[in-house]
């Protein structure tokens, strides 16, 4: 089957499971933000310098596709569909939590407010940050009135935080001083 199946033309989408729901839908907003991050953390890599963070922001994309498989799973989907998407373990938030307290520990401790900006890469992980912080609050917004697995709450929580982190560490690692926000 190729990619344009017109299926979509009138606005709706079909969930994994094969429920019907409109574009709008607050669970396609939720899958479709987490995707935004997915490729927007795609884009960031392009722009590693020396292999930095790569492997570890390819396994934080595996991490999204499983979220996004999740989000998409219809409530209404029978097991069979259900027993394809594994569940979404604690091991993923130990392993991000685990990271950030590696980069913390190599990088100056933060008393202000720093301007993002610095490298292409550093800067491409801010964005990726915002996106992250966004998508959780979907998230959130769509486990307000479904249920979510827990562990996809917390790790989105803490892929925030690593993200803002790589980004520092990236900019001290090229040597490329922080700007912190003044009043004036």
């Amino acid at each position: 089957m190729g990619i344009v199946t017109k299926f979509g033309d009138k606005g709706k989408t079909s969930l994994l499971g094969g429920e019907t729901v409109s574009k709008s839908n607050l669970r396609v907003e939720a899958y479709g933000s987490v995707d935004e991050l997915n490729s927007f953390i795609g884009l960031a890599i392009s722009f590693s310098e020396k292999e930095l963070f790569v492997k570890e922001l390819i396994a934080i994309q595996n991490d999204l596709h499983l979220i996004e498989s999740h989000l998409a799973l219809s409530k209404n989907a029978d097991e069979k569909i259900r027993k394809i998407v594994p569940p979404f373990s604690e091991e993923r938030i130990k392993r991000t939590e685990t990271l950030i307290q590696k980069i913390e520990s190599e990088i100056p401790p933060l008393n202000k407010f720093i301007l993002y900006g610095g490298s292409k890469f550093a800067s491409a992980l801010q964005v990726s940050r915002c996106i992250a912080r966004r998508a959780e609050r979907r998230v959130v917004e769509l486990g307000e009135k479904e249920e979510i697995e827990e562990n996809i709450l917390i790790y989105l929580n803490r892929l925030s935080d690593l993200l803002f982190v790589m980004a520092r560490a990236v900019n001290h690692h090229l040597k490329i001083k922080e700007q912190f926000w003044t009043k004036e």
